[in-house]
């Protein structure tokens, strides 16, 4: 018997079971919506919602790991004072990665 006659015989086998294995895909979607696009969607608009209340004078993070004080706001950019020498930087509003408002640094 040659190579492609057994390739034939084998091709034309009925797959067991195939009804399952075909509804698995279908049945993997919602699952995979609620593990792992949710939260990230949850995530994301806490982020936005946390941009659009920072104000002077909050404490930020960037995300390269720069920490200061928000000195003024324009647009999409910000401009920080960094400690000890005062320096001032500009930086995107979407490199801000945490706040501290004023008001929670002072209650504790």
């Amino acid at each position: 018997m040659s190579v492609a006659t057994s390739f034939a015989i084998l091709a034309g086998a009925p797959a067991g079971g195939g009804g399952i294995t075909m509804l698995l895909p279908l049945l993997l979607i919602p699952v995979l919506y609620l593990v792992m696009i949710r939260p990230q969607q949850k995530r994301q608009k806490q982020w936005r919602a946390m941009l659009d209340n920072i104000k002077a004078g909050d404490r930020v993070t960037t995300a390269g790991g720069i920490r200061g004080v928000i000195l003024s706001i324009k647009d999409d950019v910000i401009v920080i004072r960094v400690a000890p020498d005062n320096l001032k930087l500009e930086v995107a509003k979407s490199a801000i990665a945490s706040v501290t408002t004023q008001e929670s640094s002072s209650a504790s």
